[in-house]
C-alpha cells in the first residue's frame, strides 16, 4: 500500500467511511468499515493524519487512534460543509474531512480527556433535570388553573400550589393524579439538589472556576461552565475569538466598503451563551437598583440602549474578561474592567 498522509474519517454508530490520499493528494484509500474491524485496521496502518468531524464518539475515537500513533484533529461541522462537493453520502463526506483538514487556515477542536467529558456529562444531566421540572411545573399550573387554582410565578410556589390542591374538594381522580405530580416533582427536585451539589464540589475543587466567580455575573455555575468547555483557553487568538466562538458577536453583512452590522451570531454553545446572557441580566437588575459595582461603562450603555441589549453586549464583554482569566492565570480586576470616565 502507498504512503499515506491524512485520511478522512466519516462517522456513525456502525459504519465509519475512510478516504484517503497519499503523497501527491490522489486518493489511495476508500473503505468502509464496520465498528469492530476499525482497531484491526488502523493498529496495522502507520501512523498518518486523521481527520474527523467533532460530534458524538468523536472524542472517543481521537482518544482510541492516538493511543495506537496517529494524530487526530477534530472539526466542527459546519467548516466541513463547503468542502463537501455535488451530492451527500458517506463517501463525499469523508473526501471532505480528508480536503478540509490539509487547508492551513482550518481551525480545530481540542481532544476532550474522559475527566472533562465526565465533567460535561454532569453539566448536561442538570440541564436535563432543570428543563424536566420547568416542564412538569409548568403542567402543574395548567392542570391546577382547570379546576381554578392559580399561583405566582416562581418555581416556590409549586408546592405550595400542590398542597391547596390537595386540600381543595376535587374529584378523587384528580387528587389522586396531582399527588403522582407532587411525588415526581418532588423526586426531581432532589435530583437537581443532588447534581447542584456535585457541582459546586467540582467548583471548590479547581483553582480556575474559583477566580472566574470573583467576576460579576459569573457565579458558580457559569464558571464551572466555562472551565468544563474551553479546556485550553489558548486554542483562541484573542478574547474576541472567545466571544465569537460563544455566538456573542454581530453578524457581518459588510460589502464594498459598506459596513453592516446584524444581530449576535448565535453560533457555538447555547448553555453557555445562555448563562452568560442571564448573568449579565443580574448585573443589570443589581445596577439599576443602586447595588454591586458601579461600572460607567454599564451606566452609559443602559442609557443608550435597552436592557437586554445592553445585556448581550455585557456577556460579551464577560466573556473576554473570562478568556483573559483563564489564558493568564489572572484574578478579577474590577478598578481595570471598569475604569472611571475621563475628566476635562
Amino acid at each position: 500500500m502507498e504512503k499515506i498522509i491524512r485520511i478522512g474519517m466519516d462517522t456513525s454508530k456502525s459504519v465509519f467511511q475512510l478516504h484517503g490520499v497519499n503523497e501527491v493528494e490522489q486518493p489511495v484509500v476508500r473503505k468502509k468499515l464496520h465498528r469492530k474491524e476499525m482497531v484491526k485496521f488502523f493498529s496495522q496502518l502507520e501512523p498518518t493524519v486523521v481527520g474527523i468531524e467533532a460530534c458524538g464518539g468523536s472524542h472517543h475515537w481521537a482518544r482510541a487512534l492516538g493511543a495506537l500513533g496517529h494524530t487526530v484533529k477534530l472539526m466542527a461541522p459546519q467548516l466541513v460543509k463547503p468542502y463537501v462537493k455535488r451530492g451527500k453520502n458517506d463517501a463525499a463526506d469523508a473526501a471532505a474531512l480528508c480536503e478540509a483538514m490539509s487547508r492551513p487556515t482550518m481551525r480545530f477542536v481540542p481532544v476532550k480527556s474522559l475527566d472533562q467529558q465526565a465533567a460535561l456529562m454532569l453539566i448536561g444531566l442538570r440541564d436535563g433535570l432543570v428543563r424536566r421540572r420547568t416542564q412538569l411545573s409548568n403542567a402543574i399550573r395548567g392542570y391546577a388553573t382547570e379546576f381554578g387554582l392559580v399561583a405566582a410565578k416562581g418555581l416556590e410556589r409549586i408546592e405550595r400550589l400542590l398542597a391547596r390542591a390537595q386540600a381543595a374538594d376535587l374529584p378523587a381522580l384528580a387528587g389522586e393524579l396531582f399527588g403522582l405530580l407532587g411525588r415526581d416533582y418532588a423526586c426531581l427536585q432532589e435530583q437537581v439538589r443532588e447534581v447542584e451539589a456535585r457541582l459546586m464540589a467540582w467548583h471548590r475543587e479547581n483553582e480556575v472556576s474559583r477566580r472566574l466567580a470573583q467576576a460579576p455575573g459569573i457565579g458558580p455555575i457559569g464558571a464551572t461552565m466555562l472551565v468544563m468547555k474551553t479546556p485550553d483557553p489558548h486554542a483562541f487568538r484573542s478574547a474576541r475569538d472567545f466571544a465569537a466562538w460563544i455566538g456573542l458577536t454581530p453578524k457581518d453583512h459588510s460589502t464594498a466598503g459598506k459596513v453592516r452590522l446584524g444581530g449576535i451570531t448565535r453560533a457555538g454553545d447555547e448553555a453557555l451563551r445562555s448563562v452568560l446572557v442571564v448573568g449579565a441580566m443580574s448585573v443589570i437588575r443589581q445596577a439599576r437598583q443602586g447595588k454591586g459595582h458601579r461600572s460607567p461603562w454599564l451606566a452609559g450603555l443602559l442609557q443608550r440602549k435597552p436592557p437586554k441589549v445592553a445585556a448581550v453586549a455585557l456577556a460579551n464583554k464577560m466573556a473576554r474578561v473570562a478568556w483573559k482569566m483563564m489564558a493568564t492565570g489572572e484574578c478579577y480586576d474590577a478598578g481595570r474592567s471598569s475604569p472611571a470616565p475621563k475628566t476635562a
